[in-house]
């Protein structure tokens, strides 16, 4: 069984670097997904309340030939059940549609600024995270300012800050933010939602190496010290998404790559602007 890479959070909990991004994955598919991508090797899975695919992951976790306590399991607050209270009882519910004890960690989905609940919601995660119930705490999509805020108002860093990251949008300035403040950066929309794929210099990338572009992309977020969750439901490209850690890109590999950085590539909402 390959082993793939390990990081370290700022609370001492180790995170593999690489896992199963389940958005848009139907509830009644899911569960086969997460199954075929713990038998290939998968030990990450990341879900949502928003996803509303809680409930087949959960089967899936409990149908795999694997124990619970070797499985990383994320699940994230949707921003309507923001604030203290009903973060709490949000959480219940994810777990109670998971099916399991505990969550490996658990991420506020979007500051919503709007709605200036994130600090206080905040403060419900660390509750959590004291009782055990989320071993790790963190945040998606915070931008350097709402980072600033809840680390000054708490005194608690957020272990992961999960945002879309990808080759033509690569937050330099938000991932050294987190850098600063010893978070985990973890991409969401890896392979930039399937558009980078006929990308020229990503094509000729995956020709040098004999390599697929999504296994060239992939690979692009490891060698940047980057977790990363791709979604597939589709069992061979869940299999091809993990056959990334034989190679590695070499310095022209990576200096092609960093040009397609675009301050204009986001796909996903600005969390700045959103009207969540």
């Amino acid at each position: 069984m390959t082993q793939q890479p390990l990081l370290t959070l700022n609370d001492g909990h180790t995170m593999p670097q690489f896992g199963l991004g389940v958005w848009q994955a139907p509830n009644d598919k899911v569960g086969e997904a997460v199954r075929t991508a713990i038998a290939a090797g998968y030990r990450l899975v990341d879900t949502a309340a928003i996803y509303e695919n809680e409930t087949g992951v959960g089967d899936g976790l409990r149908g795999a030939d694997v124990a619970r306590g070797d499985i990383f399991l994320t699940t994230k607050l949707w921003n309507a059940a923001q604030g203290y209270d009903s973060t709490l009882r949000a959480f219940d519910e994810s777990l109670a549609r998971l099916r399991v004890d505990y969550v490996d960690l658990y991420l506020i989905h979007w500051p919503a600024p709007r709605r200036d609940l994130y600090v206080d919601t905040w403060r419900a995660f660390v509750r959590l995270r004291q009782e055990g119930r989320a071993r790790s705490i963190g945040v998606s999509n915070f931008c350097p300012e709402h980072l600033d805020r809840v680390v000054g108002e708490t005194g608690v860093v957020p272990a992961v800050n999960q945002i879309e990251l990808h080759p033509r949008f690569q937050q330099s300035t938000l991932r050294a933010a987190d850098a600063t403040h010893g978070i985990v950066t973890q991409s969401w929309s890896p392979l930039g939602r399937g558009r980078l794929l006929d990308d020229p210099a990503i094509v000729a990338i995956a020709a040098k190496h004999g390599r697929t572009p999504a296994q060239v992309i992939i690979r692009w977020h490891l060698d940047n010290g980057l977790a990363v969750i791709p979604k597939s439901v589709t069992p061979e490209r869940i299999r091809e998404n993990f056959d990334v850690f034989a190679f590695k890109l070499d310095t022209d590999d990576l200096a092609a790559i960093a040009r397609l950085d675009d301050p204009a590539g986001r796909i996903g909402p600005d969390p700045l602007t959103a009207a969540f």
